[in-house]
């Protein structure tokens, strides 16, 4: 039998990892709206509903649980992160936040406690944006910033996110007695959002998905902030031609000027000698054929930093020299932004929580920036927020390796509950329903 705790929450991430909860035989890929997604949010719910939560889908299709606090309809403290999975990726990126949430409220409900406030766990849909073009849709809904029009997004088959969401069904019998709403659309999507007064905090437990604890030989930190993001779509048009009989003085070869926007892109990040990056995640070659000269070359552009002012720097001087390299071999260039995420810092009383709650847990402190985008950047906006990083190993994510040790997912959920217990000091529950 699998012990509770950390350890729990890690086996249930490893059995999220195989069929039918993703759509790869071999391997992990767990996107939006997929039958995997499906089979994921009704055996996830199950377990909400065993640790003693009531569990609904929101206008989203995020997958909500609540347990309530002292008294009805009190404001919530909400720990989320995402379900969604990149292709061929980890399984713990994401789902170990939920699942340590979980453990959190079976931990209360076992003991028949209840808080201050409400506790409600969130797993959101979209994090990853590896179906459609467009990253954390599902925590946007959330937070009330949702600025996209859902029928103008469509993945890679040509399916419309209006239509996912209008074709996605739950069967929630096993879950819930509640029936959830089961046709989504533009118009109902931001009923997801939440009223700020209705949320005291949010926390999110996270794979550090970089070597600096391990490196330190560190099991947890705590999150200071979160990097700017700015991401790109970029399209390059040339001339289709014979490969045997186009000269080489004629041609407008789309993936060789891509190319060359490729290394100009890491040459201008390598350049600013700063904690900026930038990289091209995704490349696709139009027609794809081995005798014909590619007319037309997608790909993406994404560009971090811990400043916004020193990103938009950078993204500048990059839109700038891809028009340059375009002009220049007679190429066809157009970019769209994707997204805008801004710099998000942590509170700073909800860090100080985390690190006493550190100490009491026998941890030693350690605080340090998030280069990765996480959905407490955009919840943010909507309430204090604080994250927890859990060492992975070799700081690998997005892959297959990622591995969390269980003793270090059950060193942060005692973490996890000491946070929980210092927020349930009635002043400090006070303070913060005076900042929502």
């Amino acid at each position: 039998m699998v012990e509770t705790g950390g350890a729990r929450a890690v086996a249930r991430c490893d059995a999220l990892g195989a069929a039918p909860y993703s759509e790869l035989e071999q391997g992990l890929y767990r996107g939006y709206l997929t039958p995997a997604y499906h089979a994921t949010v009704d055996l996830v719910g199950a377990w909400m509903v065993d640790a003693g939560m009531d569990v609904d889908l929101d206008a989203a299709a995020n997958l909500h649980g609540r347990y309530e606090g002292e008294a009805a309809g009190a404001p919530a403290l909400v720990i989320g992160s995402h379900l969604d999975s990149v292709r061929d990726g980890g399984c713990y990126d994401g789902p170990l936040g939920v699942m340590l949430g979980i453990e959190c409220v079976a931990a209360l409900n076992e003991q028949g406690r209840r808080l201050p406030f409400a506790i409600e766990v969130y797993g959101f849909g979209d994090e990853e944006g590896s179906r459609f073009p467009a990253a954390m849709l599902t925590s946007r809904a959330v937070a009330g910033t949702l600025d996209v029009d859902l029928g103008a997004i469509a993945d890679a088959e040509g399916v419309s996110m209006e239509v996912a969401l209008g074709s996605f069904k739950t069967d929630y019998d096993v879950v819930t007695a509640k029936t959830p709403t089961n046709t989504f659309s533009t118009r109902t999507y931001r009923a997801a959002r939440r009223a700020p007064e209705d949320i005291v905090a949010y926390l999110e437990a996270h794979i550090e998905q970089g070597p600096a604890l391990e490196a330190e030989g560190l099991a947890l930190g705590t999150v200071t902030g979160i990097a700017a993001q700015l991401r790109y779509a970029a399209t390059v048009r040339g001339m289709a031609g014979h490969a045997g009989t186009s000269s080489m003085p004629l041609r407008r070869d789309a993936l060789a000027g891509a190319a060359e926007m490729v290394l100009a892109i890491e040459e201008i990040a390598r350049a600013d000698g700063s904690d900026l990056v930038a990289t091209v995640g995704r490349l696709e070659a139009m027609p794809g054929a081995a005798n014909v000269i590619p007319g037309e070359v997608r790909f993406t552009i994404d560009v971090r930093s811990g400043e916004a002012a020193r990103r938009d720097r950078a993204a500048r001087e990059i839109l700038s020299r891809l028009e340059q390299i375009a002009s220049k071999r007679g190429l066809v260039l157009d970019l769209a932004r994707v997204h805008d995420l801004p710099a998000s810092p942590c509170d700073p009383v909800l860090m100080d929580l985390l690190d006493a709650a550190m100490v009491e847990a026998g941890q030693p402190v350690r605080r340090l920036v998030s280069g990765a985008g996480h959905d407490a950047m955009v919840m943010a906006s909507l309430c204090p927020t604080a994250m927890l990083f859990i060492r992975c190993k070799d700081g690998v994510s997005h892959n297959p390796a990622e591995h969390v040790e269980p003793a270090d997912a059950d060193a942060a959920l005692r973490v996890m509950r000491g946070f929980i217990e210092k927020l349930g000091q009635k002043h400090l529950g006070d303070s913060f329903a005076d900042r929502t």
